[in-house]
């Protein structure tokens, strides 16, 4: 570099634009995730762990509450309030699961299609 490169305001500063280390997949991984979201495989994403975690929680206790509602309003039954909250329960975790599984089969399909297999 001149003497004339150095003074020249017009020089563009480029000492920020190094490149950044791209979030791309190896190739490895990104099949791994191909087989594991569309046939079988465990799931190591820690994200879509996390909303389905969270997504089957939320119905457990959304279906608890429904259970205790409605032993409470259905005297005929004869049954004690934690009993409806556990029958509630379980459904709300066999239904959670199924619908945040097919929630994220769903995105993730989308992601594949769309050429996207972080």
């Amino acid at each position: 570099m001149s003497a004339d490169d150095q003074d020249n305001p017009f020089r563009p500063n480029v000492s920020g634009l190094e490149k950044t280390p791209s979030k791309e997949v190896s190739s490895e991984t990104a099949a791994y995730n191909i087989i594991t979201d569309t046939v079988f495989g465990l799931n190591a994403r820690k994200r879509d762990n996390v909303f389905q975690a969270k997504v089957t929680f939320g119905s457990v206790v959304l279906f608890a509450i429904i259970g205790i509602a409605v032993v409470l309003l259905n005297s005929s039954w004869k049954l004690p309030w934690f009993a409806g909250a556990l029958v509630g329960s379980f459904a709300g975790l066999v239904l959670g699961i199924l619908a945040s599984g097919i929630m994220l089969m769903i995105y993730r399909t989308m992601r594949h299609l769309q050429g996207k297999h972080d």
